[in-house]
């Protein structure tokens, strides 16, 4: 029998052996590109003997805890060298690595989301992210390269047609997608009324969309998340590249400030087919310019400071009597600190603000409006161990919305000065996140996300009868707008109405074999903001308006499952995920409703619901000389405002209906074949199931005015979108080892001249009297060439 004194003996070296062997170092450090110094984000960091591993976070850090010994590591990157050596690990180390590029050629295409394995295993999943190079590669309309466009290829993405704003996500509302420029909010991502998107490709270093799973530190939208991280510049050498097209043209500098510790990027891009208007004796106008900047200064290891901005305007001018302006603007200064190998923070001081502006010189006023926020965010990482992390941080955002502001242009002007109120709010958050290591088998990814919305005094509010600014007519069985019975005036100080929303997160994977996973994924999401257009696709005059006495705030919750697997060493990867999603408190609009220079918006709107289920499949080919994935989303969009009363008949007489963004089928195939150093060929196949749409089903008269009656909400649809475009890319000197680089891109938009309908009109022909339908299509087959250049 074994003594007490022995016993406890025992038990101490067991205690000691279990300690020693479970002591650990922490590995951390920044991984660099080679000639530009520029940090990388999403390199993965692996260690094939531990079977285990890490990658960079947005701003180039890893950080990740290992047993004391010798491990082979090995640090890859798409379109980048490998690194494999073998280290040996006594204490705790930082060690920053920079990867060489595999090729120096321009046309070198680049697909990198989820090739690896090590993704196969993270709980991350409804979310995709495309190389810069791979959508420079993407044929476009005008030949000009096109961020938000070319997202629409993957699936659960579209758009409301050619020639129009913004994206859908998973059947959701453009206005619910939150859109980020180095963290910066973009309220418009769009030039031209839709043709063009407001990113610079040259500028963009990281694009990543989420459409599920979204993590706690995002919030504000209910649908996704676009989130896009410019270039830091070059601290190593001086470089710049652009490119010449029919319609633009841009150019970027990029260099050092201090050689390995400082850099600059300005870059700037502008139309200028409007020049050549006059040859055609047209005196209209429309042309963009943008223009991208950052600043950047690395202290020393655990310091580094940012300065970024973005600055873009939209000018329409028809005839000199009516002037269209609108853009973004943004700046950005962020402080990158590690505070030890483990722990990362970043602070963030953001403004921006969007502008709209209107001339009216024919009848002599001005209209201006937009919306402002500054916003302060505070995020740290925390690499706890190698099987648990975590990121937590707040964030509040002040904001000053101006409706719209008329103004007299000139002294003979007969218009009056009339202000719409300034609204006025303040929308806060406090969050964590957690990613979790199981097992071998099992990972978690969850967090909690604490928001409030704080709507602010202002001028002037209306008091209506019993709370209630929308009155039901019964006996027209209409809506109509009900009379203020009073008005209150607010200090700015005071607080009209406040919010207060949990919104937690949860996602998991389970890894059935090395080369496949089951994951799944829930989100609870709240948006205070609300775009007011009826309007099928977005215009810059349509205004945003935040939640507050008469507007509630709108509450996803939204779950989705998918299966994933490798195929062949990766050269092959499948996604399939299926997600249902419900939204509480979508705003709906009355028939007839005015939404423009509307001082009492909520006069016009009921509180209603929306649901959207689908299928979304992603096939993908990652390497070889041809390149590309076919996208498939079977998907149903939804919407419902009942009746508030037995009485009521709310929209549609309270059924559901389908959404205008809903779209049952959508196709995307995108190819891309390197036939040689010099020649790459690329295509895209699009089909979509036509948008819905609202028609006349009979007419009558009415003292002589002839009237129509409508069909039940978005019960018809335009004819299916399909299109197919192609473009060669062509490199004479690919291997030159002269600094000037240039390539050529022919492009073909549309080939077999689809003219796919952007609209139907009705109306009466004037020569015979008949009803007819006239057919509105934006864009028929569209040739295009650009060159493109570095030194």
């Amino acid at each position: 029998m074994i003594s007490l004194k022995k016993g406890l003996t025992l038990l101490l070296l067991v205690i000691v052996n279990v300690l020693f062997a479970q002591e650990t170092i922490t590995l951390s450090g920044t991984i660099t590109d080679a000639n530009s110094n520029e940090t990388l984000i999403g390199v993965n960091i692996i260690f094939p003997e531990l079977q285990t591993g890490t990658n960079t976070n947005e701003y180039g850090f890893y950080s990740i805890s290992l047993p004391k010994g010798a491990y082979k590591i090995q640090i890859s990157y798409l379109g980048y060298t490998t690194i494999t050596e073998t280290i040996t690990f006594s204490e705790d180390n930082i060690i920053n690595y920079k990867l060489a590029e595999s090729s120096e050629t321009l046309n070198e295409v680049v697909i990198k989301q989820d090739v690896e394995k090590l993704n196969i295993k993270k709980p991350q999943m409804s979310v995709n992210a495309l190389s810069i190079n791979t959508i420079k590669q993407m044929p476009v309309v005008l030949g000009e390269v096109d961020v938000i466009k070319s997202i629409t290829l993957l699936p659960g993405v579209t758009n409301a047609g050619e020639g129009s704003s913004g994206f859908n996500v998973r059947g959701g509302a453009v206005d619910q997608n939150l859109i980020l420029l180095d963290e910066a909010t973009i309220f418009n991502s769009s030039h031209l009324f839709g043709f063009f998107s407001v990113f610079n490709p040259d500028a963009i270093k990281d694009i990543k969309l989420y459409k599920g799973g979204i993590p706690a530190k995002y919030g504000g939208r209910v649908s996704s998340v676009l989130d896009i991280y410019q270039k830091d510049g070059n601290s190593n050498e001086f470089h710049m590249n652009g490119g010449i097209g029919i319609v633009s043209s841009r150019l970027l500098a990029e260099g050092p400030i201090k050689k390995g510790k400082g850099s600059f990027l300005f870059g700037g891009r502008s139309s200028y087919a409007h020049l050549f208007l006059p040859l055609f004796d047209i005196d209209n106008i429309a042309y963009f310019y943008d223009l991208n900047t950052k600043l950047s200064y690395r202290f020393n290891d655990n310091n580094s400071i940012y300065l970024s901005g973005y600055f873009g305007r939209d000018v329409f001018n028809i005839s000199d009597s009516f002037e269209n302006t609108y853009g973004n603007a943004v700046v950005n200064f962020r402080w990158n600190h590690l505070f030890s190998d483990k722990l990362f923070s970043n602070m963030s001081l953001i403004y921006s603000d969007y502008y709209y502006g209107l001339n009216l010189n024919f009848v002599e006023f001005d209209w201006d409006s937009g919306i402002q926020n500054f916003n302060f965010k505070y995020d740290l990482k925390h690499y706890i161990s190698t099987n648990f992390k975590l990121d937590y941080g707040i964030n509040s955002i002040y904001y000053k919305f101006n409706p719209g502001e008329i103004k007299p242009s000139s002294a003979t002007s007969g218009i009056n000065p009339f202000k719409l109120t300034d609204k006025y709010a303040f929308e806060n958050a406090v969050y964590i996140d957690a990613e979790h290591k199981i097992s071998n088998t099992l990972a978690l990814s969850y967090g909690l996300r604490l928001s409030s919305f704080l709507r602010l005094g202002q001028n002037e509010l209306n008091i209506y009868e019993n709370d209630n600014p929308l009155v039901f007519n019964e006996e027209l069985q209409i809506y109509e707008k009900a009379e203020p019975i009073d008005t209150e005036r607010f200090e700015r100080s005071d607080v009209i109405k406040s919010f207060v929303n949990l919104e937690p997160r949860l996602s998991l994977a389970y890894q059935i074999n090395d080369n496949a996973s089951i994951k799944a994924s829930y989100n609870r999401m709240t948006q205070y903001l609300h775009l007011l257009s009826n309007t099928t696709s977005p215009t810059p005059l349509d205004v945003w308006t935040p939640s507050g006495k008469y507007v509630k705030p709108q509450l996803l919750d939204q779950v989705a499952i998918g299966y994933f697997r490798t195929f062949k060493d990766n050269r092959y990867s499948l996604e399939v995920e299926s997600f249902y999603k419900t939204i509480k408190n979508r705003i709906d609009y009355t028939d007839g409703a005015d939404l423009i220079a509307n001082n009492a918006i909520e006069q016009v709107i009921l509180n209603g619901r929306a649901r959207a289920y689908g299928l979304e499949i992603l096939l993908k080919k990652n390497e070889g000389k041809f390149k590309g994935w076919l996208a498939y989303t079977l998907s149903k969009s939804e919407q419902q405002t009942e009746g508030r009363t037995p009485s009521e008949t709310g929209i549609n007489n309270g059924e559901w209906y389908n959404t205008a963004f809903d779209k049952t089928h959508d196709i995307s195939l995108t190819g891309s074949y390197q036939l040689n150093d010099k020649w790459t060929f690329n295509s895209n196949f699009l089909f979509q199931t036509g948008q819905p749409t609202t028609f006349p089903n009979g007419q009558y008269e009415y003292n002589g005015i002839t009237i129509p009656n409508y069909e039940s909400r978005n019960s018809s649809r335009l004819p299916a979108y399909h299109r197919i475009d192609i473009s060669a890319t062509y490199n004479p000197n690919p291997e030159s080892t002269k600094r000037w680089k240039g390539e050529w891109v022919f492009g073909i938009y549309n080939l077999y001249n689809r003219r796919n309908a952007a609209s139907i009109s009705f109306g009466e022909n004037r020569m015979t009297g008949a009803n007819e339908a006239t057919r509105l299509a934006i864009f028929g087959i569209i040739p295009s060439v650009s060159y493109n250049f570095k030194f």
